[in-house]
Protein backbone atom coordinates (compact mmCIF):
# COMPACT_ATOMS: atom_id res chain seq x y z
CA UNK A 1 0.00 0.00 0.00
CA UNK A 2 1.60 3.87 -0.84
CA UNK A 3 2.79 5.25 2.29
CA UNK A 4 1.14 7.54 4.17
CA UNK A 5 3.38 11.00 4.41
CA UNK A 6 5.42 11.59 7.75
CA UNK A 7 5.59 14.94 9.71
CA UNK A 8 8.32 15.95 7.80
CA UNK A 9 6.50 15.62 4.58
CA UNK A 10 3.84 17.34 6.25
CA UNK A 11 5.39 19.83 8.41
CA UNK A 12 4.84 22.82 5.88
CA UNK A 13 1.81 22.12 5.32
CA UNK A 14 0.40 21.73 8.69
CA UNK A 15 2.28 24.76 9.78
CA UNK A 16 0.36 26.84 7.79
CA UNK A 17 -3.39 24.72 8.09
CA UNK A 18 -2.79 25.73 11.99
CA UNK A 19 -1.87 29.18 11.81
CA UNK A 20 -4.89 29.58 9.18
CA UNK A 21 -6.92 28.56 12.39
CA UNK A 22 -4.98 29.74 15.23
CA UNK A 23 -3.96 33.10 13.87
CA UNK A 24 -1.68 34.98 16.15
CA UNK A 25 -4.33 35.18 19.08
CA UNK A 26 -4.49 31.20 19.47
CA UNK A 27 -7.91 30.08 20.63
CA UNK A 28 -9.16 32.99 22.26
CA UNK A 29 -12.54 31.23 23.92
CA UNK A 30 -10.57 27.84 24.92
CA UNK A 31 -7.83 30.00 26.65
CA UNK A 32 -10.12 32.40 28.08
CA UNK A 33 -12.28 29.32 29.37
CA UNK A 34 -9.33 26.58 30.29
CA UNK A 35 -5.89 27.12 32.51
CA UNK A 36 -2.71 26.31 30.78
CA UNK A 37 -2.22 23.50 33.10
CA UNK A 38 -5.47 22.05 32.83
CA UNK A 39 -5.73 18.51 31.64
CA UNK A 40 -7.93 16.32 29.76
CA UNK A 41 -8.29 12.88 27.93
CA UNK A 42 -10.32 12.81 24.35
CA UNK A 43 -11.58 9.98 22.22
CA UNK A 44 -12.14 10.08 18.31
CA UNK A 45 -15.02 8.20 17.72
CA UNK A 46 -16.76 6.95 14.32
CA UNK A 47 -20.50 7.45 13.64
CA UNK A 48 -20.66 6.23 10.16
CA UNK A 49 -19.84 2.65 8.69
CA UNK A 50 -16.52 2.85 6.66
CA UNK A 51 -12.63 2.63 6.49
CA UNK A 52 -10.44 4.38 8.61
CA UNK A 53 -7.74 6.65 6.72
CA UNK A 54 -5.54 9.44 8.28
CA UNK A 55 -4.90 8.30 11.39
CA UNK A 56 -1.38 9.18 11.14
CA UNK A 57 -2.38 12.72 9.90
CA UNK A 58 -4.02 13.14 13.64
CA UNK A 59 -0.89 12.16 14.90
CA UNK A 60 1.09 14.77 13.28
CA UNK A 61 -1.57 17.28 13.59
CA UNK A 62 -0.68 16.96 17.68
CA UNK A 63 2.72 15.94 16.98
CA UNK A 64 3.27 19.52 15.28
CA UNK A 65 1.29 21.94 17.88
CA UNK A 66 1.76 19.96 20.97
CA UNK A 67 4.20 17.46 21.03
CA UNK A 68 3.75 16.95 24.44
CA UNK A 69 -0.11 15.37 23.58
CA UNK A 70 -0.08 11.58 23.78
CA UNK A 71 -1.92 9.68 20.79
CA UNK A 72 -2.92 5.99 20.87
CA UNK A 73 -4.24 4.90 17.65
CA UNK A 74 -6.49 1.87 18.18
CA UNK A 75 -8.11 1.13 14.87
CA UNK A 76 -5.72 1.14 12.22
CA UNK A 77 -5.71 2.57 8.68
CA UNK A 78 -8.10 0.58 6.09
CA UNK A 79 -9.24 -1.12 8.73
CA UNK A 80 -13.53 -0.87 9.05
CA UNK A 81 -14.80 1.33 11.26
CA UNK A 82 -18.70 1.53 12.38
CA UNK A 83 -20.63 3.93 14.82
CA UNK A 84 -19.49 3.97 17.98
CA UNK A 85 -15.97 2.44 17.40
CA UNK A 86 -13.29 3.88 19.26
CA UNK A 87 -10.61 5.06 16.83
CA UNK A 88 -7.89 7.39 18.75
CA UNK A 89 -7.44 7.86 22.15
CA UNK A 90 -5.40 11.52 23.41
CA UNK A 91 -4.38 12.96 26.24
CA UNK A 92 -3.18 16.11 27.14
CA UNK A 93 -3.36 19.82 27.97
CA UNK A 94 -6.95 20.87 27.40
CA UNK A 95 -6.35 23.92 25.31
CA UNK A 96 -4.26 21.81 23.02
CA UNK A 97 -6.39 19.16 22.49
CA UNK A 98 -9.77 21.49 21.77
CA UNK A 99 -7.25 23.65 19.40
CA UNK A 100 -5.88 20.75 17.43
CA UNK A 101 -9.52 19.03 17.48
CA UNK A 102 -11.11 20.63 14.09
CA UNK A 103 -7.46 20.35 12.33
CA UNK A 104 -7.18 16.77 13.21
CA UNK A 105 -10.97 15.55 12.64
CA UNK A 106 -10.53 17.55 8.86
CA UNK A 107 -7.67 15.02 7.56
CA UNK A 108 -9.22 12.06 9.44
CA UNK A 109 -13.10 12.90 7.95
CA UNK A 110 -11.74 13.71 4.34
CA UNK A 111 -9.42 10.86 4.16
CA UNK A 112 -11.49 8.30 5.37
CA UNK A 113 -14.72 9.79 2.75
CA UNK A 114 -12.05 8.71 0.26
CA UNK A 115 -10.95 5.62 1.35
CA UNK A 116 -14.97 4.55 1.91
CA UNK A 117 -16.00 5.22 -1.46
CA UNK A 118 -12.91 3.93 -2.79
CA UNK A 119 -13.88 0.99 -1.21
CA UNK A 120 -17.17 0.60 -2.78
CA UNK A 121 -16.18 0.90 -6.26
CA UNK A 122 -14.02 -1.91 -5.37
CA UNK A 123 -16.97 -3.82 -3.81
CA UNK A 124 -18.94 -3.39 -6.55
CA UNK A 125 -16.30 -4.09 -9.30
CA UNK A 126 -16.52 -7.57 -7.67
CA UNK A 127 -12.31 -7.50 -7.42
CA UNK A 128 -11.94 -8.01 -11.04
CA UNK A 129 -10.08 -4.54 -12.12
CA UNK A 130 -7.87 -2.01 -10.53
CA UNK A 131 -9.86 0.83 -9.28
CA UNK A 132 -7.70 3.55 -10.19
CA UNK A 133 -7.49 7.45 -9.06
CA UNK A 134 -6.67 10.78 -11.11
CA UNK A 135 -5.50 14.19 -10.75
CA UNK A 136 -8.39 15.20 -9.72
CA UNK A 137 -7.53 15.88 -6.24
CA UNK A 138 -7.18 18.86 -3.42
CA UNK A 139 -4.33 21.08 -4.54
CA UNK A 140 -1.69 19.83 -2.14
CA UNK A 141 -3.47 17.43 -0.74
CA UNK A 142 -2.43 14.81 -3.45
CA UNK A 143 -0.16 12.16 -1.72
CA UNK A 144 -3.06 12.53 1.11
CA UNK A 145 -5.54 11.62 -0.72
CA UNK A 146 -3.80 9.14 -3.05
CA UNK A 147 -2.97 7.21 0.31
CA UNK A 148 -6.46 7.21 1.32
CA UNK A 149 -7.72 5.50 -2.33
CA UNK A 150 -4.92 3.13 -1.83
CA UNK A 151 -6.55 2.35 2.02
CA UNK A 152 -9.57 1.50 0.70
CA UNK A 153 -8.02 -0.90 -1.95
CA UNK A 154 -7.97 1.13 -4.80
CA UNK A 155 -4.69 1.53 -6.78
CA UNK A 156 -2.46 4.95 -7.72
CA UNK A 157 -1.82 6.46 -10.82
CA UNK A 158 0.30 8.32 -12.49
CA UNK A 159 1.27 11.15 -9.41
CA UNK A 160 1.34 14.14 -11.49
CA UNK A 161 2.32 15.43 -15.20
CA UNK A 162 5.67 14.88 -14.82
CA UNK A 163 6.03 11.00 -13.83
CA UNK A 164 4.31 9.49 -16.90
CA UNK A 165 3.68 10.53 -20.79
CA UNK A 166 -0.52 10.73 -20.84
CA UNK A 167 -2.06 11.35 -24.37
CA UNK A 168 -5.23 12.87 -24.11
CA UNK A 169 -8.01 14.22 -26.78
CA UNK A 170 -6.48 17.75 -26.45
CA UNK A 171 -2.92 16.34 -27.78
CA UNK A 172 -4.30 14.03 -30.38
CA UNK A 173 -6.33 17.11 -31.95
CA UNK A 174 -3.28 19.28 -31.48
CA UNK A 175 -0.84 17.06 -32.93
CA UNK A 176 -3.53 16.13 -35.71
CA UNK A 177 -3.97 12.97 -34.67
CA UNK A 178 -2.91 10.69 -32.16
CA UNK A 179 -0.21 8.81 -34.46
CA UNK A 180 1.66 12.25 -34.68
CA UNK A 181 1.04 12.71 -31.19
CA UNK A 182 2.37 9.50 -30.41
CA UNK A 183 5.59 10.08 -32.94
CA UNK A 184 6.11 13.31 -30.89
CA UNK A 185 6.54 11.31 -27.44
CA UNK A 186 8.61 8.62 -28.64
CA UNK A 187 12.13 10.50 -27.61
CA UNK A 188 10.51 10.18 -23.91
CA UNK A 189 11.19 6.57 -24.21
CA UNK A 190 12.53 4.36 -22.17
CA UNK A 191 12.17 6.83 -19.12
CA UNK A 192 8.89 6.96 -18.84
CA UNK A 193 5.80 5.10 -19.90
CA UNK A 194 3.57 5.86 -22.85
CA UNK A 195 -0.55 6.02 -21.60
CA UNK A 196 -3.08 7.19 -24.54
CA UNK A 197 -6.62 7.39 -24.80
CA UNK A 198 -8.26 6.16 -27.81
CA UNK A 199 -11.51 7.42 -28.29
CA UNK A 200 -12.51 5.07 -31.86
CA UNK A 201 -10.66 2.50 -33.62
CA UNK A 202 -8.67 4.25 -35.68
CA UNK A 203 -6.76 5.46 -32.38
CA UNK A 204 -6.82 1.52 -30.88
CA UNK A 205 -5.02 0.62 -33.89
CA UNK A 206 -2.43 3.41 -33.90
CA UNK A 207 -1.80 3.15 -29.95
CA UNK A 208 -1.48 -0.53 -30.75
CA UNK A 209 1.01 0.44 -33.14
CA UNK A 210 2.99 2.49 -31.15
CA UNK A 211 3.24 -0.15 -28.16
CA UNK A 212 2.24 2.05 -25.76
CA UNK A 213 2.82 0.60 -22.77
CA UNK A 214 -1.28 1.64 -21.14
CA UNK A 215 -4.33 1.53 -23.71
CA UNK A 216 -6.88 4.25 -22.23
CA UNK A 217 -10.32 3.46 -23.93
CA UNK A 218 -12.36 6.79 -23.33
CA UNK A 219 -16.00 7.03 -22.84
CA UNK A 220 -16.68 4.16 -25.29
CA UNK A 221 -19.70 2.88 -25.77
CA UNK A 222 -20.40 -0.99 -25.19
CA UNK A 223 -20.38 -2.20 -28.40
CA UNK A 224 -16.96 -0.21 -29.10
CA UNK A 225 -15.51 -1.58 -26.22
CA UNK A 226 -16.48 -5.09 -27.27
CA UNK A 227 -14.58 -4.63 -30.62
CA UNK A 228 -11.68 -2.39 -29.03
CA UNK A 229 -11.03 -5.36 -26.28
CA UNK A 230 -11.22 -8.43 -28.63
CA UNK A 231 -8.63 -6.44 -31.20
CA UNK A 232 -6.47 -5.63 -28.33
CA UNK A 233 -6.42 -9.27 -27.00
CA UNK A 234 -3.82 -9.06 -24.23
CA UNK A 235 -1.30 -7.02 -26.19
CA UNK A 236 -1.29 -4.23 -23.45
CA UNK A 237 -2.96 -3.34 -20.57
CA UNK A 238 -6.31 -1.83 -21.23
CA UNK A 239 -7.93 0.81 -18.75
CA UNK A 240 -11.94 2.31 -19.07
CA UNK A 241 -12.02 5.76 -18.56
CA UNK A 242 -14.63 8.27 -18.31
CA UNK A 243 -18.14 8.63 -16.64
CA UNK A 244 -17.25 5.14 -14.51
CA UNK A 245 -20.01 5.16 -11.72
CA UNK A 246 -21.22 2.47 -8.96
CA UNK A 247 -23.88 1.80 -11.36
CA UNK A 248 -21.60 0.67 -14.40
CA UNK A 249 -18.68 -0.60 -12.88
CA UNK A 250 -19.57 -3.68 -12.35
CA UNK A 251 -20.97 -4.28 -16.05
CA UNK A 252 -17.66 -2.81 -17.32
CA UNK A 253 -15.43 -5.31 -15.36
CA UNK A 254 -16.94 -7.69 -17.47
CA UNK A 255 -15.31 -6.19 -20.67
CA UNK A 256 -12.52 -7.92 -19.03
CA UNK A 257 -10.01 -4.79 -18.61
CA UNK A 258 -7.15 -4.52 -16.23
CA UNK A 259 -8.16 -0.66 -14.90
CA UNK A 260 -10.98 1.72 -14.72
CA UNK A 261 -9.68 5.09 -14.00
CA UNK A 262 -12.62 7.30 -11.40
CA UNK A 263 -11.96 10.81 -10.86
CA UNK A 264 -14.68 10.80 -8.57
CA UNK A 265 -12.89 8.27 -5.71
CA UNK A 266 -11.44 12.16 -4.68
CA UNK A 267 -13.70 14.92 -6.27
CA UNK A 268 -17.04 13.44 -4.83
CA UNK A 269 -15.77 11.62 -1.87
CA UNK A 270 -17.93 12.36 1.29
CA UNK A 271 -16.43 12.81 4.38
CA UNK A 272 -16.57 10.23 6.84
CA UNK A 273 -18.18 11.62 10.28
CA UNK A 274 -15.99 11.22 13.51
CA UNK A 275 -16.52 13.08 16.47
CA UNK A 276 -13.83 13.80 19.18
CA UNK A 277 -15.05 13.76 22.71
CA UNK A 278 -13.47 15.59 25.87
CA UNK A 279 -13.11 14.27 28.97
CA UNK A 280 -12.62 17.03 31.04
CA UNK A 281 -9.98 16.41 33.72
CA UNK A 282 -8.79 19.51 36.24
Amino acid sequence: MTACPTLDDLRDRLTLALAEDLGEAGDVTTNAVFPAEHRSHARIVAKADGIMAGGPIVEAVFGLHDPDVKVERLIEDAKKVKPGDLAIRLEGTTRSLLSGERLALNFLQRLSGVATLTAAFVEASGGRVAVCDTRKTTPLWRDLEKYAVACGGGTNHRFGLFDMVMLKDTHADGAGGLAEALRRVEPLRPGLKVAAEARDMKEVHAALAAKVDLLMLDNMSDEALGEAVALIAGQVPIEITGGVNLQTIGRLAEFGVERVSIGALTHSAVALDFSMRIDLGS
